[in-house]
């Protein structure tokens, strides 16, 4: 893939602020340029940046309902009532049930958990779950990263005297469920100051407002956070305000002192060695958590998660890595098959989105292939499969398109939906497959941007290679965790040519490992261009090209920095 290179050249206003910020902190000048974009101004808000505090945590209690949702849980504790902790199958789902059994644990043995199957009741509240909460005496139910939309479910569970507190970050309906306590940042009427957190990140907020009302030490909670840092990661949700606070601490939690079943999951991805980063969680970690709800059920995953003895959490983090195995033929095999389809559809090129339906799809991996497209040919996909006679789809959206939106304009063709503006799901009549397909495309068409529906990579500054210093790398170290609303920095360099010692690598001859002689500084860099190859012949040519590339430190070489190049094309 080829991209446009969109850069922000600062205005000379804005370049004059940027350096005396920089100045002021000690530091790099092009540090002030990216801290004034990420809404950074002062050096007190850059020294919080650098360093959030937990003490900087919203209060929980400023969540509509949060002081009914404690109540009803020290209710149900004071009585000795049955708990069922009950949570979506993914990564978020699975990390949130985790949390909140593990702390509540330590007060109550009348407690359980229960991730629905995939396959036999499909996501959120089901019925089943229910009935096996009301057949094991369940009096209440704390349910997370889901259960916005069980109007119906949460009613029937009522009726069986049950009580639902909500923990869910999802959009919700009109009709809120009849909960005793819904806590809920995307209500119309929250009360909430930050409306971003994950799934999991909720059910801490929920386990932070009950420590506080019993008078518990925050220290206790200081160890679930790297399962709040895995869910963020994994979720993609924005890692600033709250959300960079928790996954700051979280990622500290993480390469310090992990739990037994993370640091089994880390263990069995080869990565025990090194420091880990927002990267590691989502391409290693969380795949291996999200494996277990797409080929099996999710509880093996939440057991592995509540897990404290070291050789059985090593065997469940095998078996979880099989299912990571199984998970990426499957993947595999179904890219290809959509990519074959997508090639032979002779409208698609003047198409905004993609939406594909085959009844032989793999309901666990429909996700997966649909950010394979998106990745692919920057639309927004939905990849759709049948269950039991029902069209389930799961859908996939570009940088700054909200993909929810888009799937709410067909609500009344669909039998179920929900979701957030990066990634959703939808189920609806095998028949209504066509008009779902026709008008999702007729609402992208008419609401995307030209920009959305390109492979833009956003470049921060232009440097030259005596730019690049120990002390730029540490610098930007600062400014990590990265990810949505604060993305890795990139940056360009103009006019390098190849050393003459760049190479092809990899198993299967895909990289370039690169050594550059940049012209403006005479000073040579080293970098590696994943997936590049097809580049290596131009660049051996000797000819001038220019560079947009991400600094980092070479994991091979500790200390050393390299550079991880996007994207290379000819110098003008």
């Amino acid at each position: 893939m080829k991209f446009e290179w969109q850069t922000n050249d600062a205005n000379p206003q804005l370049q004059e602020a940027a350096q005396a910020l920089a100045q002021e902190l000690g530091m790099s000048p092009v540090i002030g340029q990216l801290l004034m974009r990420r809404g950074v101004t002062t050096s007190a808000e850059a020294r919080r940046f650098f360093r959030p505090q937990l003490t900087e945590l919203h209060d929980p209690f400023l969540y509509n309902d949060m002081d009914v949702a404690v109540e009803r849980l020290n209710q149900a504790l004071g009585r000795k009532e049955r708990i069922l902790v009950y949570g979506d199958y993914d990564v978020d789902g699975c990390t949130a049930v985790a949390l909140v059994y593990k702390f509540l644990q330590q007060y109550s043995s009348n407690i359980d958990y229960y991730i629905p199957d995939r396959y036999e009741e499909g996501y959120g509240v089901s019925r089943r779950g229910i009935n096996y909460a009301a057949m094991t005496g369940v009096k209440l139910i704390i349910v997370l990263d889901c259960g916005i939309k069980a109007v119906d479910e949460i009613a029937y569970a009522k009726e069986q005297g049950i009580d639902f507190i909500i923990c869910d970050h999802h959009v919700p309906d009109d009709v809120l469920p009849p909960a005793v306590a819904i806590l809920n940042a995307k209500r119309v009427d929250s009360t909430y100051p930050y409306p971003h957190l994950s799934g999991c990140g909720v059910g801490f907020k929920l386990m932070q407002a009950f420590a506080k009302s019993n008078g518990i030490d925050f220290a206790k909670l200081i160890p679930l956070l790297d399962l709040v840092a895995v869910s963020i990661a994994s979720d993609i949700v924005p890692i600033l305000g709250e959300n960079r606070i928790l996954a700051y601490h979280g990622l500290r939690q993480l390469n310090s002192n992990p739990s037994t079943g993370l640091k089994a999951i880390i263990d069995v991805c080869g990565l025990g060695e090194r420091d880990l980063g927002i990267n590691d969680i989502t391409f290693k970690i969380g795949p291996r958590i999200n494996a277990s709800g797409r080929v099996q059920n999710g509880r093996e995953a939440v057991d592995l998660l509540v897990e404290k003895d070291v050789e059985m959490a090593r065997q469940l983090a095998e078996q979880i890595n099989d299912y990571n195995d199984q998970r990426k033929d499957l993947d595999k095999q179904m890219t290809e098959e959509a990519n074959q389809i997508v090639a032979n559809l002779d409208a698609q090129h003047e198409k905004h989105s993609i939406v594909l339906f085959s009844n032989e799809w793999h309901k666990g991996v429909i996700g997966i292939v649909a950010s394979r497209l998106t990745e692919v040919y920057f639309r927004p996909s939905v990849v759709i499969t049948m269950v039991d006679g029902v069209a389930t789809g799961s859908a996939r959206s570009v940088p700054g398109f909200d993909i929810y939106k888009a799937i709410e304009s067909c609500r009344d063709i669909l039998e179920n939906f929900g979701g957030h503006p990066y990634a959703a799901g939808l189920t609806m009549k095998v028949e209504r497959v066509k008009e779902f397909a026709r008008r999702f495309n007729e609402y992208v068409e008419a609401n995307i941007s030209d920009n959305q529906t390109k492979p833009l990579l956003q470049v921060e500054a232009s440097l030259d290679f005596r730019d690049i210093t120990r002390r730029l790398m540490n610098d930007l170290k600062r400014l990590s965790p990265f990810g949505p609303d604060n993305p890795r920095p990139l940056f360009i360099t103009k006019n390098v040519c190849d050393y003459g010692t760049s190479r092809v690598v990899g198993r299967h001859q895909e990289h370039i490992r690169l050594e550059l002689l940049d012209s403006a500084s005479g000073i040579v860099h080293s970098g590696i261009a994943f997936g590049q190859s097809s580049e290596a012949r131009y660049i051996k040519s000797r000819h001038a090209f220019d560079i947009v590339y991400a600094i980092e430190e070479n994991t091979h070489h500790r200390g050393e920095t390299q550079l991880q190049i996007e994207d290379i094309r000819p110098s003008e």
